[in-house]
């Protein structure tokens, strides 16, 4: 399937109009690009108003600690101090032993890693998909600009 054909032209059931796929994309490339410019500006923006926020949260979380509050109520709206609590495993040779020597599989997130299991499956292709397991494919189209040569 690695055929590459010159610009076919796609005609419609009327043979009235064509379009060049040249066109398509050529257009399709002109989206995508304004769509990463906006991007771009997008994350730029956003990281100036999430920085802002961060300092504001500092003060807020200052004035709850200097009168010792968890929520301070104000004509604007409430600030409430919370705790967020988050773990990260250092080794995991470790962690997945205890979590086997345990019993504890429910500590893991339950996802599959697509990369590990298509290996996997290639390497057992005469097995088939293990129970509870089902795939889903469909095609997508990747568009890359012309080289300089």
């Amino acid at each position: 399937m690695n055929d590459t054909v010159e610009e076919p032209v796609i005609e419609s059931d009327d043979d009235s109009d064509k379009i060049q796929l040249d066109k398509l994309v050529q257009t399709y490339l002109t989206i995508r690009n304004e769509r990463d410019s906006l991007a771009r500006q997008f994350q730029l923006k956003d990281q100036e108003l999430k920085a802002d926020l961060q300092q504001l949260e500092q003060v807020m979380l200052n004035s709850c600690n200097e009168v010792s509050a968890n929520s301070i109520r104000t004509g604007s709206g409430t600030i409430i101090k919370s705790l967020k609590e988050s773990y990260v495993c250092s080794d995991w040779g470790n962690f997945k032993q205890f979590v086997l020597d345990n019993k504890a599989v429910e500590l893991f997130q339950q996802r599959i890693h697509q990369t590990n299991f298509k290996e996997f499956l290639s390497n057992h292709a005469d097995e088939g998909l293990p129970p509870g397991i089902s795939s889903m494919r469909e095609f997508s189209i990747v568009v890359r600009k012309p080289s300089k040569s």
